[in-house]
């Protein structure tokens, strides 16, 4: 699997969760979906490094951003099993979806294409 810029993502990883293994399948069925443009994973989250505090993203960001071919933003929440969107995660799908974008939780790729089959999207 590659990026948006082409160049090659890392197919090893360490300290595998059930989260991990859910964005992967996420994220290529996006990328494979011929409604999708792009799709990239957003990290969020804070480190502390040095004195610093650094934060990365926003409270909500879903794990996926992207756009579809048609111009509108996606927004995707992953989600392992028995997660659950947190107050924040809702929100800000919703404000996704009240602007006329894409916005849903994904737990595998079926959901992923049941979600974009609800978009009216067409196939191409």
């Amino acid at each position: 699997m590659s990026d948006l810029f082409g160049d090659d993502l890392p197919v090893e990883r360490k300290n595998e969760t059930p989260e991990a293994g859910a964005l992967r399948e996420v994220l290529q069925a996006l990328s494979a979906h011929p409604a999708v443009a792009w799709c990239e994973r957003m990290n969020s989250g804070a480190a502390r490094i040095g004195k610093r505090f650094i934060r990365f993203g926003w409270k909500g960001c879903p794990d996926v951003l992207g756009q579809m071919k048609d111009g509108r933003l996606l927004g995707v929440e992953v989600k392992a099993a028995k997660g659950r969107l947190r107050p924040e995660q809702s929100l800000f799908l919703e404000r996704i979806r009240c602007a006329g974008g894409v916005a849903f939780m994904a737990r595998n790729c079926r959901d992923v294409l049941e979600a974009l089959d609800r978009t009216g999207e067409k196939q191409e």
